[in-house]
């Protein structure tokens, strides 16, 4: 109740005078509502109990301001709602969709909505311009290149415990780790329909894939072509491989193969290194190199020697940190490893960590360099993390001893010994660790390598740093000021993505080519394979672009796929209730709850419930807020409505509560029909306060957002300033609402480091708040401002903490990129101009057309201050406000001494895609709704206002993803110009190498001259080693056995093993023999000690793979690399797959050097 927060109406009589009044009319009822009145053969469109005011006509009007929306698309009800009610599947009324309900009857009955009419709106001003501009939509969006949709977005509430996590791309396949295990797709299948019901909810348009057997969450995956093996790291701390080779008739569950358990915490990140070893990083700054001698002896096991295989991987770990840790002390920092990645280029790995980078020697396992994010060395000397004291300890410490000491000095001086304590506390927590509060901006969330062998880092700021191979910071930029959280790179092209769901590319100098929105949500990760550039999004969509985008073949893609556009078009219409009501703290019978809601639901596919003023007073105020800070809402009354609501709708069998959100006495509520529920999701709820210093709830607005049809609607349940004259105010609440919600899963502060930051900050402040409080109260303040003005000071305090680690993103707002946005609520708009005698006698002659001439709300919206753009259906029920309670009829109007004016507080106001009077539903404009009922329950006594419910029927138009796709792949696919582009990318500049054949001794070196004969492309290449083998005596050589990711043997060192050619350059590769002793080897099955080398030659065979720097294919050359361990004349034979074979002849160690010299050996090569 209004008059019970800060202060009465009593003014409302003396704020008349300073307001524009309109000459009384002659009060006729025929002079005003016969205009109005409906033919009497007309029924109303739906019966509701009656109440006092039934008994007076309710005239229709169906010509003013009607909105021109299309009913020949509904179709029929089977009978009267009064009588028999529709049936399960009637709610939802279809119309090109065959997908919920195929035997709907066409035959009009006499609740079709052919005959059904719509109620005349009112659309206020302002709405085309700024952030009330109805957002743009298109058939294919403008703004970003067509891509490729294998996952289409899927509803949050199905993939519970099934979320994607990150991607890989090996060849043939795309490979996705997920919070139950792995999947993958063939890319073979990209353009092919979902499975629909033969999978899981959530897959049903997804292409074709198959899923391995349940495990612990994937966190990370690694692709070893070399063996034909994906390898996957896990939350168990297990590391898992899987077969790429998986049977494509197979559709069960496929096992892992080799596993064991590498971490005690989850395992965070898997590389390959270049030379084969497996690395991976786990929690507390573990780094443990898992040798590929090892690996190789287990996988080669049987699969009945499963567990020996296991223990032999296990045992055989090194253990990084462990060596860089002297007496204690530790090289590198003890916070948990970021990411890891493999410098192919110079052999080395990168380990990041949120504030710190440290380089390793691939072959050494040397620590080489640790050095911090703005690239200065650091000589760290960690503690072991169990000698840290525990925040939780250190707050403990604090505030317990500071309530031991004595209580001298009064109150005052207790509180400020706990702001100090509390600050102190802050202060010493902020500033250890991985740094939670002063540079959380500065995190280091991704790694990448591109191809001229520089390594870029993307941190939470936006900021992109430039690094070369030995750890020098280069250069930064800052092209979106939005966290990065992955990287890509492919060809002379690095791809980042952001959490703001936008993917940007970059060349390698950091310029920036082309940017757009990805997704609606944070792209987690990126892949590249089969000409595509893979974005996974943290709600599980996955989507390919072609790597020529941005280019010409965007346009032809994106005019194709809007010819097909009714090939994959759908539209679906869906019936609304919104309901209303300030229960002015009390509590509602289930008769009353019936009357409001229970008789117009029974074709309603969505409920959404708004209550104000559910609970008030100054201590529930300032809890609320309290609680509001640590990411707690709600309150045991706040439940016995949701509870008594459900009942009222028939919860659990009719309809599902999908979600609610409560601040202080707002509470708004979703229900759906189970029916409907497979189409309706992605829930979030937002609230902002609009109280005392926008920080108490008696006045606010709570907001639910949900995804229906792949469609964004947002209810918003308001509660606005109060009083005749406080237009301004309201206005300015409206604004402050609409700008400031944002939608977001609730979560606990408490949950990370971050939020123990903020909770102590909270602290403090409380404790500030508290000494504000004292100070405020012993100055004679009434109660319940001193109380505000604490909660109000701590909420400020921990809002300017939290913006502190929050980047000032230019984000639109949520809001305004709905679909269709409802706002229902008390809004307190009042009748100007008026005497209370007047409003009473025109509301008892139902004059509802010349009281809205009278109606604030309505002149505010008609000069375009406030819900700009908005429409509300004409009102033909009485003022809602305000009644003494459990009176019923007029007679209920408050007739006490401060006889206020009766007004329409309580209001359903709504917008949709429509930017004009008329639209068709399209999906250039895909929400169109309209008004079917508009009313107030008149007789529900137990507040001081009435109940309100507006009923909409709303067309949604949205994609067949599925088919969607199939029509991409038939342009991909059958489109001459489309092809036509897609050959161009084959292009590989032509290359030669200087030989194929190279002979090592011991510590000697040979150059391998690569030349790009291109005049204008750039020629990328990298250098793997497809396997080695050992020459017999007899000069036979056996099979080549790959190592881990086509690793090269420990005594070989290839500088550099990648990099960029210029047009018409070359590059010199040195290829270099090098000692090294193994622990133990097999040698004709006898083991060897690591003092006992093996004395046979040994050869191997380096692949030169080429291409553009857009290319989608590759050409390779092969070079034989023999050492020869001693002296002696060796014999090679040319096996190189190029067209023009490499002759092979006797070579000694004084012809080496002639090798790097010899005359060029022919390019092309094998395309892959």
């Amino acid at each position: 109740m209004d008059e019970h927060t800060i202060q009465d109406d009593d003014d409302d009589r003396d704020a008349l005078a300073g307001l524009s009044s309109a000459p009384t009319p002659q009060r006729n009822i025929h002079s005003y509502s016969q205009q109005l009145r409906a033919p009497s053969a007309q029924k109303r469109y739906h019966q509701v109990r009656n109440h006092s005011l039934d008994d007076i006509p309710k005239p229709l009007d169906h010509n003013y301001y009607n909105n021109d929306s299309s009913d020949d698309e509904f179709f029929p009800h089977s009978s009267s709602l009064s009588n028999n009610a529709p049936s399960a599947e009637e709610y939802i009324i279809t119309s090109h969709s065959q997908r919920l309900d195929q035997n709907l009857s066409l035959d009009g009955g006499p609740d079709d909505p052919r005959q059904c009419h719509t109620l005349p709106e009112f659309t206020g001003a302002g709405g085309g311009t700024g952030i009330f501009k109805v957002p743009m939509r298109a058939t294919v969006h403008p703004g970003r290149p067509p891509f490729l949709e294998l996952r289409p977005h899927p509803l949050r509430e199905t993939q519970v415990g099934k979320f994607l996590r990150n991607i890989a791309c090996t060849d043939t396949q795309l490979w996705a780790g997920q919070e139950c295990g792995v999947r993958f797709w063939r890319f073979q299948d990209a353009y092919e329909p979902g499975l629909g019901a033969k999978v899981r909810r959530g897959d049903e348009d997804a292409v074709p894939f198959q899923e391995s057997t349940n495990t612990s969450p994937t966190m990370c995956l690694l692709v070893d072509s070399g063996n034909r093996l994906v390898w996957s790291g896990h939350k168990d701390g297990k590391i898992r491989t899987w077969k790429m080779d998986q049977p494509a008739d197979d559709t069960s569950p496929f096992k892992e193969g080799l596993s064991w358990q590498a971490h005690r915490g989850p395992v965070l990140s898997l590389i390959m290194s270049s030379y084969g070893d497996l690395w991976s990083g786990g929690e507390g700054g573990a780094i443990k190199i898992w040798p590929w001698e090892s690996i190789e002896k287990s996988l080669s096991l049987r699969p009945e020697e499963k567990h020996m295989a296991a223990l032999l991987v296990e045992r055989s770990f090194i253990d990084l940190k462990s060596q860089v840790t002297v007496n204690g002390n530790c090289s590198i920092s003890s916070s948990d490893i970021k990411c890891l990645i493999s410098d192919h280029v110079r052999a080395k790995v990168w380990c990041s960590q949120p504030l710190s980078f440290s380089l390793w020697d691939a072959r050494t396992k040397e620590l080489l360099k640790v050095f911090n994010i703005d690239g200065q060395i650091e000589n760290r000397v960690d503690m072991p993390s169990g000698q840290d004291q525990p925040v939780e300890d250190e707050m403990k410490v604090k505030f317990v001893s500071s309530s031991k000491k004595e209580k001298s000095g009064g109150f005052l001086q207790r509180s400020r010994n706990a702001i100090m304590g509390a600050a102190d506390a802050v202060r010493r927590v902020a500033t250890r660790g991985a740094g939670a509060f002063v540079e959380d901006n500065k995190r280091t969330e991704a790694l990448v390598l591109s191809a001229d062998g520089m390594i870029w880092s993307g941190c939470t700021n936006g900021l992109l740093v430039q690094w070369d191979g030995n750890g020098s910071r280069l250069q930064e930029v800052n092209h979106h000021p939005c966290a990065v959280q992955c990287f890509c790179a492919f060809g002379a092209r690095i791809y980042v993505g952001y959490v703001s769901g936008t993917v940007q590319v970059m060349d390698l100098e950091g310029n920036l080519i082309a940017g757009w929105v990805a997704h609606n949500g944070p792209v987690i990760k990126l892949a590249a394979g089969d000409g595509f550039i893979f974005s996974l999004a943290s709600h599980g969509g996955l989507r390919g672009w072609s790597i020529s985008s941005p280019g010409p073949i965007d346009s032809l893609l994106r005019s194709h796929l809007a010819e097909k556009e009714s090939n994959y078009s759908i539209q679906d219409n869906v019936r609304i209730v919104v309901g209303t009501w300030n229960v002015g703290q009390g509590r509602a019978s289930q008769e009353s709850l019936m009357s409001w809601l229970g008789s117009v639901v029974s074709d309603v596919g969505i409920v959404v419930v708004g209550l104000q003023e559910v609970e008030m007073g100054a201590g529930f105020l300032a809890m609320s807020a309290a609680k509001e800070t640590v990411g707690l809402e709600g309150s045991s009354i706040g439940h016995w409505w949701l509870d008594t609501i459900g009942k009222a709708l028939d919860e659990n069998t009719t309809f599902e509560r999908m979600g609610s959100r409560q601040l202080a006495g707002l509470l708004i509520s979703l229900w759906v029909r189970k029916n409907l529920r497979m189409h309706v999701g992605d829930i979030d709820a937002a609230a902002v306060p609009c109280g005392f210093g926008r920080a108490i709830g008696n006045k606010g607005g709570v907001g639910l957002r949900i995804r229906v049809f792949d469609r964004i609607m947002c209810f918003v349940n308001c509660h606005l300033a109060a009083h005749l004259e406080a237009v301004n105010r309201r206005n300015a609440d409206f604004d402050h609402i609409y700008r400031n919600m944002v939608f977001t899963r609730s979560s606990n502060l408490l949950n990370n480091a971050a939020g123990m930051v903020r909770l102590l900050f909270f602290c403090c402040s409380l404790a500030f708040s508290s000494y504000l409080f004292r100070l405020l109260y012993s100055s004679g303040l009434p109660l319940v401002l001193c109380v505000a003005a604490g909660v109000s000071t701590a909420v400020q305090t921990l809002r300017a903490t939290n913006a502190a680690g929050v980047n000032a993103e230019e984000t639109k707002l949520d809001l305004a990129e709905a679909d269709m946005v409802v706002f229902c609520g008390d809004f307190n708009y009042r009748l100007f101009g008026i005497s209370y005698d007047e409003a009473r006698d025109f509301v008892s002659q139902r004059c509802f057309d010349w009281l809205r001439e009278k109606d604030q709300l309505r002149a505010e919206m008609k000069a375009g201050k406030v819900f700009q753009g908005m429409r509300e259906a004409l009102i033909r029920f009485p003022p809602t406000y305000k009644f003494e309670r459990h009176r019923p009829g007029l007679a209920g109007y408050d007739s006490g001494e401060k006889k206020r004016i009766p007004a329409w507080c309580d209001r359903v106001i709504y917008r949709d895609n429509k930017s004009g009077p008329v639209s068709e539903c399209s999906l250039e404009c895909p929400i169109v709704s309209s008004i079917l009922l508009y009313e107030a329950c008149m007789d529900v006594t137990e507040s001081d206002h009435k109940p309100v419910r507006c009923k909409f029927h709303s067309t949604i138009a949205h994609v067949d993803r599925s088919v969607r796709r199939q029509a991409f792949g038939e342009i991909i696919q059958s489109n001459e110009k489309v092809r036509s582009l897609l050959d161009e990318l084959r292009y590989v500049p032509e290359t030669v190498v200087s030989t194929n054949n190279i002979v090592l001794q011991n510590q000697d070196t040979s150059i391998l001259r690569i030349t790009n004969k291109c005049e204008k492309e750039k020629a990328i290449f990298k250098i793997i080693c497809e396997g080695q083998s050992t020459v017999k005596d007899d000069e036979e050589v056996a099979d080549y056995h790959p190592r881990g990711s086509f690793g090269l043997p420990r005594w070989l060192e290839v500088t550099p093993a990648a990099g960029i050619i210029k047009p018409e350059q070359f590059v010199e590769v040195s290829v270099h023999h090098e000692e090294f002793h193994t622990l133990e080897d097999l040698v004709d099955g006898i083991p060897q000690n690591w003092w006992c080398e093996d004395t046979r030659d040994k050869e191997v065979i380096l692949t030169v793979f080429v291409q553009g720097s857009c290319s989608t294919e590759t050409t390779s050359h092969q070079i034989h690399v023999r050492h020869c361990f001693s002296a002696k004349t060796v014999r090679i034979d040319s096996k190189s797959n190029t067209h023009r074979k490499g002759q092979g002849g006797s070579l000694h160690r004084s012809e080496l050097r002639q090798l790097s010299s010899s005359s060029d050996a022919t390019d092309d090569s094998t395309r892959n």
